[in-house]
């Protein structure tokens, strides 16, 4: 019983001991002992670095002369062409000669074997003095006998230089000559001369205001309509006759207002003044 006891006691304190961090002192140093060993170096010869080699430039391509031969219509074209040429841009280049058919409409073969437009020529081993076939496309009609017409030439005309008596030496200096500028005279056109002889006729605008009412008018030319509505008690009893129809005084004062309106242009701006002073229906700016 007493050793396991102890036995117990010994591992508890271990697991006590190992729980706390270990701490050392600044001057610590590691004994020779616990120290790793270095591992030994061995010196290895590396051998030199390889010299570059300079790569030689590439044989510079010689022109080749090529024939181009069609058989209908006989015709035939010598070209020098580059090898590295591709078979489109010796169509171009065929096509710029006179009498020679467009790029589109050309066929090149060799040995009866069509030559592809995004190849070059040397992938088909044509060398100096070969013969390629020209074909015309179905549906291009081409005649060599029928060649384009140049342009015409534009012929120069000499100038005349300035005589000396046009020519103003008082405003000379010495060394430098002045060309007078011929003057420009612009004549106007027909159209304007006659636009300018027609003169604009004035037309005489009428206005009959008789109908309009003014507020100068005086109670002897107006109508017994307009006399009536200008009185503040007949809108007085108009007023109070809206009320007894509408249950609501929000709908009489519209129907009111309406009236009111609708007759403004029989009234002045003093008669509708009086008329609201009068019902007691306030309005904007005596409107």
């Amino acid at each position: 019983m007493a050793d396991q006891a102890e036995l117990v006691f010994v591992k508890s304190f271990i697991n006590t001991i190992s729980s706390h961090p270990v701490r050392y002192v600044d001057d610590y140093q590691q004994p020779p002992q616990s120290t790793l060993k270095k591992v030994p170096v061995l010196s290895i010869d590396v051998p030199p670095v390889p010299e570059r080699k300079v790569k030689a430039p590439f044989p510079s391509v010689e022109a080749i002369s090529v024939t181009f031969k069609s058989l209908k219509p006989p015709q035939s074209f010598t070209l020098s062409v580059q090898p590295t040429d591709t078979i489109s841009d010796i169509k171009a280049q065929l096509a710029s000669q006179p009498r020679a058919p467009p790029a589109d409409a050309q066929r090149l073969l060799i040995k009866g074997k069509v030559l592809a437009d995004a190849k070059l020529l040397k992938e088909y081993t044509v060398k100096e003095g070969d013969t390629v076939n020209l074909m015309i496309k179905p549906g291009f009609d081409w005649d060599p006998s029928k060649a384009p017409s140049p342009p015409p030439s534009l012929e120069m005309k000499p100038v005349t230089p300035p005589s000396e008596s046009s020519m103003s030496d008082a405003n000379l200096k010495p060394g430098r000559r002045h060309q007078r500028i011929p003057s420009v005279v612009l004549s106007p056109s027909p159209s304007m001369v006659s636009l300018e002889s027609e003169k604009p006729q004035d037309i005489n605008l009428t206005l009959d205001t008789s109908s309009i009412p003014t507020a100068s008018m005086s109670n002897a030319t107006r109508s017994t309509y307009q006399t009536t509505i200008s009185q503040p008690p007949f809108w007085d009893r108009l007023y109070s006759f809206l009320r007894t129809e509408f249950a609501a005084d929000g709908d009489a004062l519209t129907a009111f207002e309406d009236f009111l309106r609708a007759s403004k242009g029989g009234l002045t701006a003093s008669e509708i003044a009086k008329i609201r002073d009068h019902v007691g229906v306030v309005g904007m700016a005596g409107t």
